[in-house]
C-alpha cells in the first residue's frame, strides 16, 4: 500500500484572516499540549454531509461530493500539514444502504484503520432531519461493536444543513436542542449505553453549513442563524475532544477482529488441569 501523501495546509489561507487567527490558536494550543498529530474518523449515513464536512475543514475540495451519485465506496484519508503540526481526517462511506448496515463499507473502514490512532469521531447527521430513527440506532451500533463503547469518549456530533428555518416558528437554538436530545437519545440506544451513564450526556454537539450560501459576519466569517463562526467553534470543540483525559483509540488487529476464540479457549485450561488433578 502506498503511504499517504502529506501536503502542506494551504487551505488554510482561504479562510478569511479571524478565522484564520482562531484556527492557527488553536493548532498553537495542541502543540502545546504536545499533540502534534490529529486524526479524526467521519462516519455517520449517507448524504448527511461528510465529505462536504471534510472539504470545509481543510479549505479545500479534497473530497468529491455530488448529490446525484453515490459516495466513494471506500474511505479516503486526506492529510494535511502546518507548522509542524500535521491533520489526518478519514472520510468514509455512509454505513446504511437498503435499510440496513453496509457490511462492505464497514468492513473496508475497519481494515483501512488497521494500526491507526482514532484521536476524534465526527459522527455526522443533518440537523434538518425529521427525526432520530432505527437506522440512526444501526449506525450508532456498528461503530460500537466495531471500536467498542470507548470511541464514544472521544466524540463529536456535527448537525450539517444549519441554516434550516425551524418548523413551527420554534425559536433556532430551542430546535437545535431538541434534535440534539433526539440523536443522543438514539445513539445510547444503540450503543447499548445505560441511560444514567454520563458517556453519551458529555458527546457535544456542533452545528455546520456547507453551502456555499452561507451567511457571513462583518469579519467574513461563515455564521449560522444564531451568529456563531461555526468553523472555529467546529475546530474549537476538536480541540477539546483531543485533549480531553480519555484514551485515544488505537485499532489493532483484535480491536477489528474480536477477541480470538482458541485464546479465550487457553484461559480455561489451568481451570480443567487444577480439576483434572483435585480428582487424582
Amino acid at each position: 500500500m502506498a503511504s499517504q501523501i502529506i501536503r502542506e495546509w494551504a487551505g488554510i489561507n482561504a479562510f478569511a484572516l479571524a478565522t484564520q487567527t482562531k484556527l492557527l490558536e488553536l493548532l498553537g494550543t495542541l502543540k502545546q499540549e504536545n499533540v502534534n498529530t490529529l486524526t479524526i474518523l467521519v462516519m455517520g449515513k449517507g448524504g448527511v454531509g461528510k465529505s462536504s464536512t471534510v472539504n470545509s475543514i481543510i479549505g479545500e475540495r479534497v473530497v468529491s461530493v455530488s448529490p446525484f451519485t453515490s459516495e466513494a465506496p471506500r474511505p479516503v484519508t486526506v492529510s494535511r500539514t502546518r507548522a509542524g503540526f500535521t491533520l489526518n481526517i478519514i472520510d468514509t462511506p455512509g454505513l446504511i444502504e437498503g435499510g440496513y448496515v453496509n457490511d462492505i463499507a464497514l468492513e473496508l473502514i475497519k481494515r483501512s484503520l488497521l494500526n491507526k490512532t482514532i484521536d476524534v469521531l465526527l459522527y455526522v447527521d443533518r440537523l434538518d432531519a425529521h427525526r432520530a430513527d432505527d437506522l440512526d440506532k444501526l449506525v450508532a451500533k456498528s461503530i460500537t461493536d466495531t471500536f467498542g463503547k470507548e470511541i464514544w469518549n472521544k466524540a463529536l456530533i456535527a448537525l450539517t444543513h444549519a441554516q434550516f428555518l425551524p418548523p413551527d416558528e420554534l425559536p433556532y437554538d430551542e430546535f437545535f436542542s431538541k434534535r440534539s436530545e433526539a440523536l443522543l437519545k438514539v445513539v445510547r440506544l444503540g450503543a447499548r449505553i445505560r441511560e444514567d451513564s454520563s458517556l453519551t450526556s458529555s458527546i457535544p454537539v456542533v452545528l455546520v453549513e456547507n453551502s456555499g450560501k452561507c451567511h457571513k459576519n462583518e469579519s467574513d466569517e461563515k455564521i449560522l442563524p444564531n451568529g456563531t463562526a461555526w468553523i472555529p467553534d467546529l475546530v474549537q470543540k476538536i480541540t477539546e475532544i483531543a485533549l480531553n483525559k480519555q484514551a485515544s483509540i488505537y485499532v489493532d488487529k483484535k480491536l477489528i477482529e474480536g477477541p480470538n476464540p482458541n485464546e479465550r479457549g487457553k484461559l480455561w485450561i489451568p481451570l480443567i488441569l487444577c480439576s483434572n488433578t483435585s480428582l487424582l
